[in-house]
């Protein structure tokens, strides 16, 4: 696996798109909005993994969310 080449925000929250053989993870500020995007990719047939929010050392909230969280 590649080093990712960015740090971690505290208090965002992210997830994984897998495309091939890449990871690309993305990163919103609100759990709302990162729910909306995570679901916009895994509707579209994406394999997506939710990381969570990042408390500065691990990721919080990292079970994968249902869409009737949302």
């Amino acid at each position: 696996m590649r080093k990712k080449n960015f740090k971690f925000a505290k208090g965002m929250y992210y997830f994984n798109v897998r495309s091939g053989q890449q990871n690309i993870t993305i990163k919103r500020p609100v759990k709302a909005e990162a729910l909306q995007a995570y679901f916009s990719y895994v509707e579209i047939g994406k394999d997506c993994e939710w990381l969570g929010v990042f408390n500065g050392k691990k990721f919080d909230e990292s079970s994968s969310p249902n869409k009737a969280v949302a």
